[in-house]
């Protein structure tokens, strides 16, 4: 079983919204409580890229290009990280990733986000 398992993608239009999930299965809820999460993006032929990290406390921090439009939160309880994803643009397409902000576990397949223009 993975370790980090991430859905929700999907294609949209320039405006729209999408939900993405992380999910830690295999992590056992004391271990996952106390982490610093966070979303990764990787444009085609780009390096993957920061996005948002909310700390176990929730605290949450975001790059500008989001900033207004992406929402990072956490449900403890089932071991998953979400990104609520609104005003998608075409700059927004690629594939995103979760991990800790040490990149300390071992990377999910991710899922696909493609906004058409």
């Amino acid at each position: 079983q993975a370790q980090l398992v991430e859905s929700g993608g999907g294609l949209v239009q320039a405006g729209g919204s999408l939900r993405l999930s992380c999910k830690a299965p295999r992590m056992i809820t004391s271990t996952f409580n106390p982490l610093t999460m966070a979303w990764y993006h990787q444009a085609p032929g780009k390096q993957r890229e920061l996005v948002a990290s909310i700390t176990g406390s929730r605290g949450t921090n975001y790059v500008d290009s989001v900033k207004g439009r992406f929402t990072i939160s956490r449900d403890n309880s089932r071991k998953t990280v979400y990104l609520q994803m609104d005003n998608l643009q075409f700059e927004d397409t690629g594939v995103y990733y979760c991990n800790t902000i040490a990149r300390d576990l071992h990377w999910g397949q991710g899922t696909q986000v493609t906004v058409s223009s």
